[in-house]
């Protein structure tokens, strides 16, 4: 039994194919050097022989460094009736400059027959040719048996005969596909077991996750004896994905004690992940094991005052290992200790007063009620607890604003805000234009408090979503605005709720600056007299 695991990434080419994923070729070089240094073994590029994209990778990646990983080109057995020598995409897997080729071959008889349409025999004859072509050509050779556990199932003595082939012709690895994503893990334990006794070669597993069993079944190989898995960053993949990289590397590491990759290298697996998401332009789910936000958030008071006297009330293990972090979420669930350890986490004052602790966790519970959400948006819940537990001066105060929206036959829609603010006790009357009355909005208020406050420009709203809290009301229901702000160092939500979307969309800006200037930057207000002197101020 190895007490090692190879990790082969192909998020690069399996990954590729879920829906809404498309990868640049910039893409591809900078999520393979994030799997470089993840620590990962085998990254595969993509198949050089089926278009321009993935020929473009391999001519970079050639004059990369990589520290951990082997560049895998990705390819298939020989057409049928055919010489090796002269297949095309063979041939292409040795032009690419890969160290690494892994071919996939039929297992499954079924597929011979109907699929390809040729004999039992010249499968085998294709799958020995092949190999042994590429082995030739001083390759690392992968061979993917694909579909092995369905091809099993239904004739175990071919199935075993086409990896056999594999072998005999000099195959590094063999690895055992579940294609459809439609086997158990007693069956991959038993299928692996089996195969172990039959061939000498390494055995490797890939599994999809059509039956949400592709990290099962990729353990119970492992388990089993196979020496190899692979999948993908986040279970990308077609259909429901492939097995996910994410859990798999943990659950291997911090669970069945197999060495994959260094402690080190396993604390930045949270921020390569969602890494890895953000380039593929993939929501990432919050409840995604190890690696999600929410993946180690205590919710229910309960719970927090449990994790208060010992995290691993709660805890699988600590997040600290795969790059995560505790999180205790403030909501109408909350009780006293979810407060306490939010305060704590900001380091406030609060001298653990009981009863200013139990008026704010009614006023938040009043304000969930009328649709304000504040797991979502952590600076708003500061400025909520800096109020209640240390008091804010507010550094504008709105005396009015007014928006203006014309739409003529033959040109855009202009929007205008006019505000009216009182900051460090002037009154500034301000109007700009905007892209959309609340960037308009924006503007105007900028331009009346960045004359105190010059350091607002690094301040920019860099996401801005509407959620209808009232379906039933229409127009005229209630929604809830959540904005995203960035200074270009760090990000934070803000959100503002009302029946009039310019209201919800003016409670969320608001709060965002007053997170910049007093909450992050603790920001002095300076003087006009000074501003003028910088030319601040507009006259």
């Amino acid at each position: 039994m190895p007490t090692s695991v190879k990790i082969f990434d192909t998020t690069l080419r399996d990954g590729t194919q879920g829906e809404g994923i498309s990868l640049s070729v910039e893409d591809k070089i900078k999520i393979a050097r994030k799997l470089d240094e993840l620590g990962v073994h085998y990254i595969e590029g993509g198949w050089p022989g089926s278009n321009s994209k993935d020929i473009e990778f391999f001519e970079r990646a050639r004059d990369m460094k990589f520290t951990n990983a082997k560049i895998t080109a990705f390819g298939s057995t020989r057409r049928k009736d055919s010489l090796a020598a002269d297949d095309i995409n063979l041939n292409r897997l040795v032009e690419s400059g890969a160290q690494v080729a892994t071919i996939f071959g039929k297992s499954w008889d079924f597929h011979v027959t109907t699929a390809i349409q040729t004999t039992l025999e010249e499968n085998l004859a294709m799958i020995y040719d092949s190999v042994l072509y590429l082995k030739s050509n001083g390759l690392e050779v992968i061979y993917d048996a694909e579909h092995f556990f369905d091809g099993y199932k239904n004739n175990p003595e071919y199935a075993l005969q086409t990896i056999t082939k594999a072998q005999d012709a000099g195959a590094d690895w063999i690895v055992l596909c579940d294609t459809n994503g439609g086997s158990l893990p007693n069956e991959v334990t038993s299928i692996v077991t089996t195969v172990k006794q039959h061939i000498t070669t390494p055995v490797g597993i890939h599994a999809h996750n059509d039956c949400e069993l592709g990290v099962a079944n990729s353990l119970a190989a492992v388990q089993a004896g196979a020496g190899q898995v692979q999948g993908t960053i986040n279970g990308y993949g077609e259909r429901c994905g492939n097995a996910n990289l994410s859990s798999i590397i943990p659950n291997l590491q911090l669970k069945l004690g197999y060495h994959v990759i260094s402690e080190d290298q396993l604390q930045t697996l949270t921020p390569v992940s969602r890494y890895i998401s953000e380039i593929a332009n993939m929501h990432m789910p919050v409840n995604q094991p190890y690696v999600g936000n929410a993946a180690f958030a205590h919710k229910g008071g309960i719970h927090v005052s449990a994790i208060l006297k010992d995290a691993s009330t709660y805890e699988h293990t600590k997040p600290e290992l795969v790059g995560n972090k505790q999180r205790v979420l403030v909501s109408e669930l909350a009780g006293q200790s979810n407060v306490l350890v939010k305060a704590q986490e900001l380091n406030l004052d609060f001298n653990k007063d009981p009863q200013k602790t139990k008026e704010v966790i009614e006023r938040i519970k009043d304000l969930e009620h009328q649709g304000y959400q504040f797991e979502g948006a952590d600076a708003t819940l500061e400025l909520l607890l800096r109020e209640a537990f240390e008091g804010l001066e507010e550094i504008f105060t709105l005396e009015s604003f007014k928006m203006l929206v014309e739409k003529s036959a033959h040109h855009s829609v202009v929007s205008e805000a006019i505000v009216k603010v009182k900051v460090h006790g002037e009154t500034i009357y301000t109007a700009a234009e905007g892209n959309g009355p609340v960037n308009a909005l924006d503007n105007a208020l900028r331009k009346a408090i960045i004359q105190y406050y010059p350091d607002i420009k690094n301040v920019h709203l860099s996401d801005y979503k509407v959620r209808v809290l009232d379906e039933k009301g229409a127009t005229a229901g209630k929604v809830r605005v959540l904005m995203e702000s960035t200074d270009f160092k760090t990000t934070w939500n803000t959100l503002g709720v009302s029946s009039n979307i310019i209201e919800a969309s003016w409670y969320a800006l608001v709060d965002s600056l007053r997170y910049a200037l007093i909450s992050r930057q603790r920001i002095e207000p300076t003087t006009k007299e000074t501003n003028e002197q910088l030319g601040l101020v507009n006259h």
